[in-house]
């Protein structure tokens, strides 16, 4: 099968396009046609070495966490799925080696997930890791339809899903973004603020008493989130960008692959609460334009790569 591989830690221009073997389809798996694979900031971080610390690798390596498509095969025990079906799932696992960049994917069952006839690839596939980790953040923060959230960097790729989350449960949320940003966050249901200094002056002109959640995903806001929550201190405060957080009672959240929470998000795209924006779209062979455009920070949505171009 055709897919993208590097030989060794290094930067998205070490990218190859390779002939390498179909994956093998084991007891508990299945095995994907992939037509789309979407780009997160983890998988150049991955390649740089990163994750070197928690996940082995076996060289070489096909990159990508994300991805939608159709069975191709099922191994024994996987009674949820059928050839043909189609599906999504966040596809990381316990060594880094056969990712989602490339023709086809094994993945565990449990972590894919049935896409809906209402959904397009694109954003099936735009969904699983930057969804799952805002609906895993907004319920470690154990929300409540009476609170005043704030969600750093809520124009982000996750950020965005956790405001659509949190306005569709009926919070009050108020997110930061930059100012280019500001009209979709209203159009969304967020009160848009600015990041930086004064910060905290103005989230008290919306809300005077603070906030009474705080959902980081940019990192270097404890601060500043401690100080808008006062009294309920950082017991509230969950951040996906910054570990510091625990020094203080909060929590840092990783998300895990889980067909069934993937399957509620999707459902939410169904109903209408939940878009994704997609910025471009790649042929396979152009994952390596596509990791550097994440890299730099020029994406303004989702970078998607397709893998039957």
């Amino acid at each position: 099968m055709r897919a993208m591989t590097y030989p060794e830690y290094g930067t998205p221009d070490t990218l190859q396009l390779d002939d390498v073997p179909v994956p093998k389809v084991g007891p508990g798996t299945v095995l994907i046609r992939v037509e789309r694979a979407a780009v997160n900031p983890v998988d150049w971080k991955v390649m740089a070495g990163g994750l070197d610390m928690m996940l082995d690798a076996v060289f070489p390596v096909i990159p990508g966490w994300d991805v939608a498509g159709t069975v191709e095969a099922t191994g024994p025990d996987t009674p949820e799925f059928r050839v043909g079906d189609r599906v999504a799932a966040y596809a990381r696992k316990e060594v880094v080696h056969g990712g989602t960049y490339a023709e086809y994917v094994a993945v565990p069952a449990e972590s894919a997930a049935i896409v809906p006839d209402e959904v397009d690839m694109d954003t099936a596939a735009s969904l699983p890791l930057a969804g799952g980790t805002a609906l895993r953040a907004l319920e470690m923060v154990e929300l409540k339809q009476d609170d005043t959230l704030l969600i750093h960097g809520a124009s982000g790729g996750v950020g965005h899903i956790a405001a659509q989350l949190a306005v569709d449960y009926g919070v009050s949320v108020i997110g930061t973004a930059s100012p280019g940003n500001h009209d979709r966050l209203r159009e969304m249901g967020v009160t848009p603020v600015a990041y930086g200094e004064g910060l905290e002056d103005r989230v008290r002109s919306i809300a005077p008493g603070g906030v009474t959640a705080v959902v980081d995903f940019v990192g270097g806001v404890v601060d500043q989130s401690l100080a808008l929550l006062g009294e309920t201190g950082g017991s509230r405060m969950v951040s996906i960008a910054d570990d510091t957080v625990e020094d203080h009672g909060g929590r840092w959240v990783w998300v895990r692959p889980d067909g069934g929470r993937l399957h509620c998000l999707l459902e939410k795209v169904v109903e209408g609460a939940v878009s994704v924006h997609i910025d471009r779209v790649f042929p396979l062979e152009g994952a390596a334009e596509a990791l550097e455009i994440s890299k730099a920070g020029e994406a303004n949505g989702k970078l998607v790569i397709d893998a039957t171009r």
